[in-house]
């Protein structure tokens, strides 16, 4: 039992130890003082060349990608079975009632 309070007096005296060191550390607030980024409302991002030329080289590459594709595997987007011809249609089929039927 005695080992026990003993036990218990050591973790408040650690608790109260790490405790005050944690409450003593002031941290570093970037929330305050100057805007780092001035806003702006309705004016366009300022891109450099490099970044112009990038996003050029990477839209053509994109648009090279699908074309490609497109060209070479059409039936991933057509399709992979023959488009049916609507004049062979019954007019059951579109369900259409019979001329004599009123």
């Amino acid at each position: 039992m005695a080992s026990l309070v003993r036990l218990g007096g050591a973790l408040r005296a650690g608790s109260r130890l790490f405790c005050g060191a944690v409450r003593r550390r002031t941290g570093v607030r970037n929330a305050g003082g100057e805007v780092h980024i001035a806003p702006r409302y309705r004016e366009m991002v300022e891109l450099t060349k490099s970044q112009n030329i990038q996003a050029e080289l990477i839209g053509g590459f994109m648009w090279f990608w699908i074309l490609w594709h497109f060209w070479h595997d059409p039936d991933a987007v057509l399709g992979h079975f023959p488009y049916p011809d609507p004049s062979q249609w019954t007019d059951e089929e579109l369900g259409i009632p019979p001329e004599d039927e009123e």
